[in-house]
């Protein structure tokens, strides 16, 4: 199949395939900040685009990124995630099925959208799936398969795909192997008209030329971005009949109320389930223990009235207002030391650690207060990219200065 530039997917003549993956529990982004992509309740808006009949959904696998407490309560959450949001097909890698069997999810459960496996069929090869697309201006018979390059040759999916015009073959790797996209390219047979390649960065890597044979890119990681493949269909012979598009999941694009709802549940199950006062928890070295900022305020009213204005001493109220408060993943980082021994548990019991904190960055005061200001402070101390990362504070990186400025509760220059 020949590929190219093509038209607008509002034009009938054409097949759009979405896909996404390597989702690693990102459900949604922690929205502590503006400009954060992502979030499973806003694909709706994506897919809606293009009428069922004239598109194919795609979740290449990953769904979590490992075997927690919260991994696990995560992972039903996706399934039912992909059936609300209309997916024809979920492909589950080795791992993933090592989840579905912890939790005894069926891959062959009834669901309202196919389940491949790239190891589990006949000889070790995937049996394809296979959608025919109907648009104004034609069809298109779109064939998937899948298949692990540690176990098994590229060359065994031979037999696996039809070589017609109205047809589009694509391969899903569950692993490279260790093999480069030009040996794949290299190996690959010629019914082959598409790779998805597995996901090594959080942005979709377009990893051939536009016009080269197949066409090999990755989804992308955290469900940040959705990769789009238009292909159209019912052209004079030679056209050019396929696109490829990055298309960002950007926070300005309406929530779906079923998928909201669905994450409002997975808050409660979060809540129910105790994860936030389970939490493991590390001995404070040489026996130090949190004080809480109130009692850093006896020393340095200053300081503590300077650093009440800021957002940081507001940092739990964030969660609170978008019921994040019991998500040991979000509050971490918005409150006094929630991964140690006498630092946060829940705001019934430790209302004194709740929001960033005089000992986030100063360290456990214990000692310093029973000194009366003798010894100093010591690790651990947080640093401000534990928390400003990329994933979490987008606009940080860049402009970490115009950043301090905004948490300035000290006297000097």
């Amino acid at each position: 199949m020949s590929r190219g530039p093509a038209a607008s997917a509002e034009r009938g003549d054409e097949v759009v395939l979405f896909f996404t993956g390597s989702e690693l529990g990102a459900l949604k982004p922690c929205g502590c900040s503006g400009g954060q992509l992502g979030g499973l309740e806003k694909r709706t808006s994506i897919f809606g685009r293009v009428p069922p009949a004239g598109r194919l959904v795609v979740d290449t696998g990953g769904l979590v990124a490992g075997d927690r407490e919260q991994d696990l309560i995560k992972f039903p959450v996706l399934l039912e995630a992909y059936g609300l949001l209309g997916y024809d097909l979920v492909h589950l890698t080795a791992r993933d099925l090592e989840i579905a069997a912890m939790l005894n999810i069926r891959a062959d459960a009834e669901r309202p959208f196919d389940i491949m496996l790239a190891a589990a069929a006949e000889n070790g090869r995937s049996r394809p799936f296979v959608k025919q697309c109907e648009t104004a201006g034609g069809r298109l018979v779109v064939h998937v398969a899948a298949l692990d390059l540690q176990q098994d040759d590229i060359q065994q999916t031979a037999d696996l795909f039809p070589e017609a015009a109205d047809t589009l073959n694509i391969l899903i790797l569950s692993d490279h192997g260790g093999i480069s996209v030009q040996d794949i390219l290299a190996t690959a047979p010629d019914a082959v008209d598409c790779i998805v390649y597995p996901s090594e960065f959080d942005e979709p890597q377009l990893l051939t030329d536009s016009d080269e044979s197949p066409l090999v890119f990755s989804v992308g990681r955290f469900g940040r971005h959705i990769c789009k493949l238009s292909v159209q269909v019912g052209g004079q012979a030679g056209q050019s009949a396929m696109q490829f598009e990055d298309i960002p999941v950007t926070a300005d694009l309406p929530d779906d109320p079923a998928l909201s709802q669905l994450y409002r549940y997975y808050q409660q199950v979060v809540k129910e389930s105790g994860l936030l006062e389970n939490y493991p928890r590390l001995p404070l070295p040489g026996g130090l223990t949190y004080v809480g900022s109130k009692t850093c305020e006896k020393c340095h009213e200053y300081e503590y009235e300077r650093w009440a204005t800021k957002a940081h001493a507001d940092a739990f109220a964030t969660l609170e207002r978008v019921g994040s408060d019991y998500d040991p993943e979000c509050v971490v980082c918005h409150v006094v030391g929630m991964e140690y021994a006498s630092g946060f548990v829940t705001s019934e019991r430790t209302p004194q650690f709740k929001n960033v904190g005089c000992e986030n960055c100063h360290g456990p005061g214990s000692e310093h207060v029973s000194s009366f200001g003798v010894a100093g402070t010591v690790e651990p101390k947080m640093t401000c990219l534990q928390c400003h990362t990329p994933e979490h504070s987008s606009g940080y990186a860049g402009r970490e200065d115009e950043f301090l400025e905004k948490i300035t509760h000290w006297r000097e220059p």
